[in-house]
Order: structure tokens, then C-alpha cells, then sequence
């Protein structure tokens, strides 16, 4: 998978993640030492999940979209199964408790209304708590007359760096022959300052001409 392909199908585990597991922590020396808050998914779970939801899909190809929401849904149910998820929010955990922390996770873009109805719908049945992860994950924040800050756009460039080292890379940006997150530092911080613009921050260039990247195809 190229960098590009990782981020059509791979965005929607870098956010699950940090929805289900809030953010980790990390060093860098980028303009003194300090600790930086990063994304929690590392590569292997990574390239597992985002593999189960790109499963069979081809894009433009007859049903890839229903199949590509059938994986999804495959991937979420499967992940508040695994042990990680139980332990973090066991089963007798009250169910407005369970959405809060969700919602807080995710840096708290749900309006209180939003909470409320998913309370509910977890309630009633009308969700699982694998649709109710989806959609704290997945939530817009928009309507007619109003568009509020919301997790996809607020975390798109640190997913956005994430993935330059996990598809071009095929590390985590603190492996060898990095000792923290300077680097990923770096260029977060570069993103940033060129609003999110990826081509005017030449990023994707960098690591394309880096020669940790080239040795991946043999000697340089």
C-alpha cells in the first residue's frame, strides 16, 4: 500500500483508536526538550485493521462502497471485542459514562444534545457500542446553519504525519533510527504552519527522497 492508499482507508483506525484510547505521549527535542501528545495507534495494529477494512474493497469497482461500510462496521464490532477495549470499558460500565469518555477521547467535539441521544440510543438498542464508537469517530458537527470545529478535521495532520512514516517509512515515528518524536514533531509542526497544505510543505517529497526510504529498494 503507498502512503495515499493507507490514508483513504486507514484515517477512520488512526481516529477510532484515539476515540477508544484518547492519545499517547511523546518526547521531542524540537525547540527544547518536551513531551508532546501523539497519536496512540502504532503500525502493526495499524496495518492489521486498516488491511481488515480495505479487505476485497477496489474503488470505483460495483458495490466497493457498500463493501468498504460492511468492513467498517466488521472492524469496529471486532475492536470493542478485543480484551484492550473490554478492560478500558468493561461491560458494567454505565452507559453515559461510556459515551463521555468516548466523546472526551476524542477532544470533545459532541454538543451535549449529541451525547445525550447517543445515551439513549445505546439505551434502547437502537446502537452497539461499536456503532456508538463509530460515530463519536465519524461525527461531522454539522448542520444547516452552523459548522463546528469536529475530530476529522482537528486531527487530520497528525494522522496526516503518522502515515509518511507508516507508508513510506514502515515504522513508528519513535523506531530506529529515531530515538523520540522530534521528527514527527518537525513535521507536524511544518503542516501546521502551511495550513494542512502537504504539496507547499513538501513533505511527501522529503520522505520520498529520503534515503531511508530509497534503501528500502536497495542500495543507494
Amino acid at each position: 500500500m503507498t502512503a495515499g492508499e493507507l490514508f483513504f482507508t486507514g484515517y477512520l483506525v488512526e481516529r477510532i483508536y484515539k476515540v477508544a484510547y484518547g492519545d499517547a505521549s511523546g518526547v521531542s527535542t524540537i525547540g527544547g526538550a518536551h513531551t508532546l501528545s501523539v497519536p496512540i495507534v502504532r503500525l502493526d495494529d495499524f496495518l492489521a485493521d486498516t488491511r481488515l477494512i480495505g479487505e476485497g474493497v477496489v474503488v470505483l469497482q460495483p458495490g466497493w462502497e457498500q463493501l468498504l461500510e460492511r468492513n467498517k462496521a466488521t472492524f469496529a464490532e471486532q475492536l470493542v471485542q478485543r480484551p484492550r477495549f473490554t478492560t478500558a470499558f468493561p461491560q458494567s460500565m454505565p452507559v453515559e459514562e461510556f459515551v463521555n469518555r468516548l466523546n472526551a477521547n476524542a477532544g470533545g467535539f459532541l454538543s451535549p444534545a449529541e451525547c445525550n441521544s447517543l445515551v439513549g440510543d445505546l439505551l434502547s438498542g437502537l446502537k452497539t457500542r461499536a456503532q456508538v464508537l463509530r460515530a463519536v469517530a465519524e461525527q461531522a458537527n454539522e448542520s444547516d446553519d452552523e459548522v463546528r470545529p469536529n475530530l476529522a478535521s482537528a486531527e487530520f495532520n497528525r494522522a496526516f504525519v503518522l502515515m509518511q512514516y507508516f507508508g513510506y517509512l514502515r515504522r513508528n515515528p519513535n523506531d530506529v533510527p529515531d530515538v523520540d518524536y522530534s521528527g514527527y514533531d518537525f513535521w507536524l509542526t511544518k503542516l501546521n504552519t502551511f495550513n494542512g497544505n502537504f504539496v507547499n510543505a513538501e513533505m511527501v517529497k522529503a520522505f520520498l527522497a529520503s534515503g531511508e526510504y530509497r534503501r528500502r529498494f536497495g542500495p543507494i
